[in-house]
């Protein structure tokens, strides 16, 4: 960022180990070691691409329920607002968030470069009508020792569950991990039931 190499993630892609190397305290080694992190960051998930973009309360729930909504980018930008609010837990000013987002010209052309620098990901899966936690919603708050956070939404979501970003009254289980915040918080006063790790792990084990 000193030599001003890097203004937007998009640039950190274009990055090679020749001009890496150049940095103080950067062997080559090290360098193709770098870029090499760099290449390897480019697989990643369509909840994962979302999440990091920075939206506007766009948290890791939410860009996990656009993701399985919508399936790729494109339908996504494409996207009206209303459109955007029927996926689960969307409302207006969510929505609002997305769409402006994507209409902002300089936030269209970094999709734009990240698209065209070789990110990919795998199709996302649908979320499943049907499955022993279908009709259930689950908030995750804290971290948890033996699964990433993407892990256990997509356990979840496997088994017909769905994932939330904000406790409330139709809440069915929040699962804490450690360092929990405010969501446990509200959790126990609304009443909700609560779930440590052992017991999510039991509740989605094969």
């Amino acid at each position: 960022m000193d030599r001003d190499w890097v203004r937007t993630p998009a640039d950190v892609f274009e990055l090679d180990a020749s001009k890496l190397a150049t940095l103080e305290r950067m062997g080559e080694k090290s360098a193709q070691k770098l870029q090499a992190g760099i290449a390897a960051a480019k697989h990643t998930t369509l909840p994962r691409f979302l999440y990091a973009l920075g939206i506007r309360d766009v948290g890791e729930a939410t860009a996990l329920a656009l993701a399985q909504h919508f399936g790729d980018v494109s339908a996504l930008r494409r996207a009206s607002a209303e459109e955007v609010q029927r996926v689960p837990d969307v409302g207006p000013v969510v929505a609002a968030n997305i769409c402006a987002y994507f209409a902002n010209p300089e936030n269209a052309a970094l999709v734009e470069r990240l698209l065209a620098s070789g990110i990919t990901w795998p199709t996302p899966d649908r979320a499943p009508s049907k499955g022993e936690l279908a009709g259930k919603t689950f908030v995750l708050t804290g971290t948890l020792a033996h699964l990433t956070r993407e892990a256990a939404q997509e356990a979840i979501v496997k088994r017909g569950g769905k994932v939330s970003g904000s406790v409330s009254k139709k809440t069915d289980y929040v699962v804490v991990g450690e360092d929990a915040g405010s969501k446990l918080k509200k959790a126990e006063e609304l009443g909700l039931t609560l779930l440590d790790e052992t017991a999510f792990l039991n509740l989605v084990k094969e």
